[in-house]
């Protein structure tokens, strides 16, 4: 069964066999910085440093990093710009010299006030979903879920993740082998064609992973489940000094951070 590509690359990554405290201090660490401090210029800050830890000791290749951000990105875009957009404002003079706004149409308009909020909201979605990346694409879910377990997260939760990520794979490897099926007979031959195989790859999807989620509930249930499946943990080697160096790193940004708006803000 084929996975995700950034659940492949968190397996054959070079951090595979670090310690996950390792990497989620590091991570969401860059994700404080980014969102506690001012957007400039601790966002490009932060978005530079995860590029560069990425590709750089972690290795992950950089296409998979554009298409990890290449969704949230669509997200971040369509928000930044429902925030450009102001609706209702008023009309403003600036000296008698004619308004404000950069762009206005009936009751929409675009004020420097709201452009600036956009920039801010922009630049600390992408730095966050880039400080994010760093832990998702250098740590399995498995491990992850292991870990989450060992901080005394209840049971039932790590259960009910445990099988979403599971049955998520089986609805991936369903939809791939039914579409191979339908366009192995021309089934996307033209629009019509397309539209009723999708709308029956929908369906049969759907169909076939209830099915399979059933099969698998009838066997954990076969099999004496009741609370939670433990397995023996890969042993992960812990590094004092990574964590040093994510501390001198992130101490390092937010002082570069809050000493470059002093400057910027200051007379």
């Amino acid at each position: 069964m084929a996975g995700l590509a950034i659940d492949d690359a968190a397996w054959a990554g070079t951090w595979r066999t670090r310690a996950v405290g390792d990497k989620a201090l590091l991570s969401l660490g860059l994700v404080l910085v980014a969102l506690l401090l001012p957007p400039w210029p601790a966002s490009p800050l932060v978005a530079l440093t995860s590029v560069i830890v990425l590709v750089g000791p972690a290795r992950v290749p950089v296409s998979l990093v554009l298409r990890a951000l290449r969704g949230p990105l669509a997200f971040i875009v369509v928000s930044g710009l429902s925030v450009a957009v102001t609706v209702g404002a008023q009309e403003a003079t600036q000296g008698g010299a004619g308004p404000s706004a950069y762009w206005r149409w009936g009751p929409l308009a675009v004020t420097p006030e709201s452009l600036a909020a956009a920039a801010g909201l922009t630049a600390h979605a992408v730095a966050g979903t880039l400080a994010v990346l760093v832990l998702a694409s250098t740590t399995p879910m498995v491990d992850l879920l292991a870990s989450a377990r060992r901080v005394r997260v209840p049971d039932a939760c790590v259960e009910i993740a445990a099988l979403t990520y599971r049955l998520l794979f089986v609805l991936l490897d369903s939809v791939r082998s039914i579409r191979e099926a339908q366009s192995g007979r021309l089934g996307y031959h033209g629009r019509r064609a397309a539209l009723r195989s999708a709308g029956m790859l929908t369906a049969a999807a759907l169909t076939r992973s209830w099915d399979r989620a059933r099969r698998m509930e009838e066997g954990l249930a076969g099999r004496g489940y009741e609370s939670a499946l433990l397995t023996l943990p890969r042993e992960q080697r812990r590094s004092a000094g990574f964590l040093v160096a994510s501390m001198l790193l992130l101490v390092s940004l937010v002082v570069l951070s809050l000493a470059t708006s002093a400057g910027v803000g200051g007379p």
